[in-house]
């Protein structure tokens, strides 16, 4: 017999760094998930900057954590409320909670057991606060088996996006990651380079904002071929999977290195960055799957109509084949509540004692369940 639908729901707050999305799943017994509602909620900006301020090493670093694990977490609380009186249910409408955390650092290139991740949220505090079950702390079991941990979502994206085409699914966070999904043969994901996140950076550095809104201050500039070159030349780029990145990779002070000695308009600098993330992603996915018919783009980057444009521009330079790019709103998801749908769909996965990790995907030595349950 088919299981009923449970209900679920997915936290989700990115390396951008820009708020929480949070998303009421239905899941059947087969897994697959679709949204009942949903959330968006911004940080705010002192806990955006602290956050923020972890990224990087500092003093006093286990207090300001754990007082950021526990924000995070209130901050969490309340989004699952507002969430809950939106759909009218109550906690105990809801099977469990997966909430990613926020990753503050993620050394998955370290030799054998040296490697780690981490991702900051007192998990214990959101159940208590909410009432619910929450699974969290999804990487680690995946690294203590000798993957990075990264990316999680391609079992989720091979769940609900499989067709009769050779399709890949990219979704653009601060990171960017590829899912492959050939009609015939093995699902294989990988980040591919930075998202969103160094546009971000720059817009916050020469403008103080927090993103550049549909790529209006990009398109202002022209591309600086040999910065393109230079970006694209770091040795990431060139690693084969698996692997994957954040910002202990791609931050700030790596861009200026990048620019140092260059006399380069702030704006030209950031339409560079635009085509950073548009090459790199369809280079890779050249390079990795090159019988691809379609791309589907999800997450923020979605909503950036200068960089859809931009990957529209560019796809036929790599794909002699016809190549079609839509968003996931073709598939009926929102772009930026994938991952959150994800999360929740790996809650659904621990609870139901089935593997979530892509040994092909993470370089896992084999599939395992993912998560920590911290019971209501």
């Amino acid at each position: 017999m088919n299981k009923p639908l449970s209900r679920y729901i997915g936290l989700m707050s990115g390396t951008s760094l820009d708020g929480i999305d949070a998303v009421l799943a239905k899941i059947g017994g087969e897994g697959h998930a679709t949204i009942e509602e949903a959330v968006s909620v911004p940080f705010t900006a002192e806990l955006r900057k602290t956050l923020l301020d972890l990224q990087s090493p500092g003093s006093n670093e286990i207090h300001r954590e754990n007082q950021a694990a526990n924000a995070l977490a209130l901050a969490y609380a309340e989004t699952v409320q507002q969430l809950l009186a939106k759909a009218e249910l109550q906690p105990t409408d809801i099977t469990a909670i997966g909430a990613h955390g926020q990753t503050i650092r993620h050394q998955a290139h370290l030799a054998g057991h040296l490697a780690y991740t981490h991702q900051t949220l007192n998990a214990a505090l959101l159940a208590e606060k909410t009432g619910i079950d929450v699974i969290a702390d999804f990487r680690s079991r995946d690294m203590a088996a000798g993957g990075h941990g990264a990316p999680l979502v391609p079992s989720f994206h091979a769940q609900q996006f499989t067709s009769d085409k050779n399709t890949a699914v990219l979704n653009i966070g601060g990171i960017a990651n590829l899912t492959l999904l050939p009609v015939n043969g093995e699902v294989k994901g990988f980040d591919c380079g930075p998202g969103n996140m160094l546009m971000d950076a720059w817009i916050a550095e020469q403008q103080g904002h927090t993103f550049d809104e549909h790529g209006t201050w990009a398109l202002q500039g022209q591309i600086n071929e040999e910065l393109l070159y230079r970006m694209l030349a770091d040795p990431f780029f060139s690693k084969k999977p698996p692997k994957s990145t954040g910002r202990d990779d791609f931050h700030l002070e790596w861009l200026e290195q990048k620019i140092s000695g260059d006399n380069l308009n702030a704006e030209d600098v950031q339409a560079t960055l635009l085509h950073l993330t548009v090459i790199s992603a369809l280079q890779a996915l050249a390079q990795h799957a090159p019988q691809s018919q379609k791309l589907i783009i999800c997450g923020g980057g979605a909503r950036n109509a200068a960089l859809m444009d931009a990957f529209n521009a560019n796809a036929n330079h790599f794909f002699t084949v016809p190549f079609e790019i839509v968003t996931s709103d073709a598939h009926g998801i929102d772009p930026q509540l994938v991952e959150g749908l994800a999360f929740a769909w790996l809650a659904w996965a621990h609870k139901e004692k089935r593997p979530a990790n892509l040994p092909a995907v993470t370089g896992a030595k084999g599939p395992r369940i993912l998560g920590a349950c911290y019971p209501a």
